[in-house]
């Protein structure tokens, strides 16, 4: 039999009955049948392990935070086990943790209902941030919207609206309700823009489908009149630019269209072109020699002897026809160039004898040739005087006026 030293709160009689010791004496608390004392003791002590495995661990769940209508039930609960158990060990100590812990209940609950508070407030402060962002969306121009964009946008919003409701605080009804009111309106608007919208595209995109339709219609006319009909699909060009978009698939589709219309035309002109350059090759070269005669007037000064063979070769020029496109240009350049030369002679020879400039010219120089002899007189005085600083100004001053004579007479 278990001694009271083994065994504190408890002890085994000769029959095999466990007590339990309390303050105000033992209580039999059972039997366990075909077990030494030893295991019956163990078996009544396990039990009240049990239940203060279960006092602890609701102290540990007020420590981290529980509601405290749960502790309190919790509290009832576990005390209405202890009281009267079934179990071995100092069942008076856990009946006073759980008196502590019921004690906690009034200072959990005050607290609590703070810390609810504090968070409706901040939900209901989320909750409108959501219901404005959803208002905004709504209040914006349904013609500049980026529909993708904003649709994306209210799916996200509404999915952190009903995180809210699934994850935070229960909110007062009136509020909630009204919240949700005005969150459901501004879907309802941005939904009614969106569908006026497209539905207004739609109606623009057959319109604009239709008048492009008719646009490759008539391109597509043009296709016997070859080269001669490109004018006439560029002006149907101008007006495809200006029809506007018909939605970027059939666009797409459209353009393929009234693009190979024009290619057949300038298909056609292309042949023309190829055939043309073959039948001018021939001029080509006849051009290309008559230039290498008159690039040597590059070198001639006679403008006289120069505008006489520059006019025979200009005539021959006409005379030989087109060169290929691919050449045009640079022919043209180079006689061009011998044109310039030719023309710089005869404007060269008229600046130099034009009556009203050599008059003026002559007029002028006379000046200066009288003033250098005035000024040669006075640089005789000064070499006969011997002064320095005379001497230096006057030959400066007939240096100066012998320069501008010199250009006058270039």
């Amino acid at each position: 039999m278990a001694t009271d030293e083994n065994a504190p709160w408890g002890r085994v009689d000769d029959e095999g009955t466990v007590y339990v010791r309390e303050a105000d004496g033992e209580r039999a608390v059972g039997q366990y049948p075909d077990a030494t004392p030893e295991e019956a003791l163990a078996y009544f002590t396990r039990k009240f392990t049990e239940l203060e495995g279960q006092v602890a661990l609701l102290e540990q769940r007020v420590r981290g935070g529980a509601p405290a209508k749960d502790v309190a039930k919790a509290v009832a609960h576990l005390s209405e086990s202890i009281t009267g158990a079934n179990a071995v060990g100092d069942l008076a100590s856990l009946t006073e943790r759980l008196t502590k812990l019921g004690g906690t209940v009034g200072e959990l609950t005050e607290k609590q209902l703070e810390e609810n508070k504090a968070a409706v407030a901040e939900a209901l402060v989320e909750r409108e941030a959501l219901v404005a962002e959803a208002e905004a969306l709504a209040a914006a121009d349904p013609a500049k919207a980026q529909w993708k964009q904003v649709s994306a946008q209210l799916d996200a919003l509404f999915e952190r609206w009903q995180d809210h409701q699934k994850n935070g605080p229960r909110l007062p009804k009136n509020e909630s309700n009204e919240l949700w009111k005005r969150f459901r309106a501004a879907r309802t608007t941005i939904e009614t823009h969106r569908k006026a919208f497209f539905a207004e595209l739609d109606s623009v995109h057959k319109e604009v489908r239709a008048r492009k339709q008719s646009l490759i219609e008539r391109a597509e006319k043009l296709a016997p009149q070859g080269a001669d009909g490109i004018p006439e699909y560029r002006r149907l060009l101008d007006e495809w630019k200006a029809a506007g978009r018909a939605g970027k698939k059939l666009d797409d589709a459209l353009w393929a269209k009234f693009k190979e219309a024009g290619d057949a035309l300038y298909a056609a002109k292309a042949e023309l072109m190829a055939i043309e350059d073959e039948e001018y090759a021939g001029n080509l070269t006849e051009k290309l020699a008559l230039l290498e005669e008159a690039e040597k007037l590059l070198k001639v000064t006679d403008r006289t002897a120069a505008k006489e063979t520059l006019l025979g070769i200009q005539r021959k020029w006409d005379a030989i026809g087109k060169v290929p496109r691919d050449h045009f240009r640079a022919v043209e350049d180079r006689l061009r160039k011998v044109e310039t030369h030719v023309r710089k002679l005869d404007e060269d020879h008229w600046n130099r004898s034009n009556p009203e400039k050599q008059a003026r010219s002559e007029g002028l120089a006379s000046q200066l040739e009288s003033a250098i002899a005035k000024l040669e007189a006075e640089l005789a005085e000064a070499k006969a005087s011997g002064d320095k600083k005379k001497i230096a100004e006057a030959e400066e001053a007939i240096a100066a006026r012998k320069v501008w004579l010199g250009a006058i007479g270039s």
